[in-house]
């Protein structure tokens, strides 16, 4: 298990990306999946740096660990701020033209679409966002 901890804010994120790339890097993981964390990353960051702690200042601890198995790969975002369940807020309808969508929610959806489990709990004044994404679908041989 490997952290990083910063300050929750928006140009911190290339921080966050880097250090979460290297841990990518070590267990081989394939740039399509990449890509999909990188949103997530993003995403989940982001959200925290701007809405967490409101105008007063906070830290955010990113934490990568390797699965139960050598595939998976958990990322977990542990802040102080404002506790906040983003999994109890409603999937957008995304069959509805632009014009009339809610503002909001589409990030959280694309995160729950691409990972393969997303976990909240608010635990000891401490919001816990993990996301966990497969690697390597196993098919004989292809992990790292």
């Amino acid at each position: 298990m490997e952290e990083l901890r910063v300050a929750a804010l928006t140009e911190n994120l290339d921080c966050v990306t880097e250090f979460v790339h290297g841990e990518l890097d070590a267990l081989r993981c394939p740039e399509k999946i990449r890509r999909q964390i990188d949103v997530a990353v993003d995403e989940l960051f982001a959200n925290i740096a701007c809405y967490a702690y409101g105008f007063r200042e906070g830290w955010v601890t990113v934490r990568v660990e390797r699965g139960p198995t050598p595939v998976d790969v958990s990322i977990t975002f542990i802040d102080e701020g404002v506790p906040y369940n983003p999994l109890r807020q409603a999937d957008p309808d995304v069959r509805l033209p632009l014009e009339k969508r809610s503002v909001g929610g589409l990030g959280i959806f694309l995160v729950k679409r691409t990972m393969d489990e997303v976990l909240y709990r608010y635990q000891d004044g401490r919001n816990m966002l993990r996301i966990t994404k497969r690697l390597f679908r196993p098919t004989g041989g292809n992990t790292p």
